[in-house]
């Protein structure tokens, strides 16, 4: 299991740096949109976009981990079709291929006539990652690889990466949009339990290079990454637990009803801030900067919640099932509340909905900010 633990970080290491790639040639990152359509469109957006990047980072992924590991070949499921219209209007298929040359020959059937481009995709496609990771190598586990299964998002938030904005001004450490809340988020569960025991977050663009006194010169992006282990009664994060706060910090999306902003803005103080991305708003958790991430909608999905999911167990917290949760408390429950599992799609739905969180969810690092939470919401009407 350390071995698949670094092998997820180095493939999310390759696929932050053809997330900035792709950014860095701007002409280039104009051809790269396609308008998602039919199943694979999330119903809160009028335009949900994918684009190469997106589809090439997790074909990618997919990939190295099952070269590594074929026992998991077959259950490594992710967000994006690995079908792309070109400019033409044909169908092509990306994946990739056994040489430089040849993916760069497939990518080229999307690109033309950006054959520079094409060449650079491949080369970092093909890349050797090196960690220089200390604490990370010397993470020692065993689980066997087959009884797990991956999911993926290749570019949480990926309207904000399209946009790109840069300078959108943080509020108490978060950002309430722009394109540090683009993240690649690679999620390890039990296939037999559902429950998540590796998590891997990519914040590629996290930082920029300051301007260089010298003259101009490209200011390129420096990324960073996250990880945790909750596997037994192993818990292992290369992070440590934040503290408690006693009136906490909620982040939310900017969709939430009024009724949940009523209930909840009293118990924080009207600490509540809003931010894009579920990744980011769970990843704003487990960093600290809020104490709990409430959705009461099921707008979330398996690939978004995975990664941030197995972080927040390892940091002893978790993510729990919001409509369950408030049903359990409602019926005199007093056991643990229901968490995400990412092993059962949804009965009777069809395409990227099979995989949603219905009924929302409250990511959380201590206890007593999740009773808190749930207590708020329990007088909700439609909860």
């Amino acid at each position: 299991m350390a071995g698949l633990l670094q092998a997820l970080v180095g493939a999310s290491e390759k696929a932050a740096h053809i997330a900035r790639l792709c950014r860095r040639e701007e002409p280039l990152f104009q051809l790269l949109v396609a308008e998602k359509t039919g199943a694979d469109r999330n119903r809160r957006f009028l335009q949900d976009f994918k684009t190469l990047a997106d589809v090439l980072i997790q074909e990618v992924i997919k990939h190295d981990l099952g070269k590594e590991f074929p026992e998991l070949q077959g259950h490594i499921h992710g967000e994006e079709s690995n079908e792309f219209r070109n400019g033409q209007g044909e169908t092509v298929t990306v994946r990739v291929c056994a040489t430089p040359g040849d993916t760069a020959a497939l990518l080229l059937s999307v690109l033309e006539p950006e054959r520079a481009a094409a060449e650079l995709l491949a080369a970092a496609v093909h890349r050797d990652v090196t960690l220089e990771d200390a604490e990370l190598a010397g993470v020692a586990l065993s689980v066997p690889p087959q009884d797990l299964a991956i999911w993926i998002d290749p570019i949480d938030s990926t309207n904000e990466y399209i946009a790109g904005r840069e300078d959108v001004a943080p509020v108490d450490g978060i950002a309430p949009a722009g394109l540090c809340s683009a993240l690649v988020l690679i999620g390890a569960y039990d296939r037999r339990t559902g429950c998540p025991v590796l998590g891997v977050i990519n914040e590629p663009f996290f930082r920029r290079d300051p301007p260089d006194p010298q003259g101009p010169r490209p200011r390129r992006w420096q990324g960073r990454y996250h990880w945790g282990v909750a596997y037994g009664e192993t818990r292992l994060s290369s992070l440590s637990p934040p503290p408690p706060c006693p009136a906490p910090c909620l982040v939310l999306s900017r969709a939430e009803g009024a009724a949940v902003l009523e209930a909840l803005g009293p118990l924080c103080g009207h600490r509540l801030r809003f931010a894009a991305g579920a990744g980011y708003k769970m990843l704003c958790v487990i960093l600290g900067l809020a104490d709990a991430y409430v959705l009461s909608q099921g707008s979330t999905f398996a690939w978004d919640a995975c990664a941030p999911h197995a972080i927040l167990r390892a940091l002893g917290g978790g993510a729990v099932a919001l409509a369950g949760a408030l049903r359990a408390r409602r019926e005199g429950d007093t056991g643990d509340p229901p968490e995400l599992v990412y092993n059962c799609p949804v009965e009777g739905a069809a395409g990227a909905e099979r995989w949603a969180n219905r009924g929302g969810l409250v990511a959380y690092t201590h206890p007593q900010h999740l009773e808190a939470v749930l207590a708020a919401l329990a007088t909700v009407p439609g909860l």
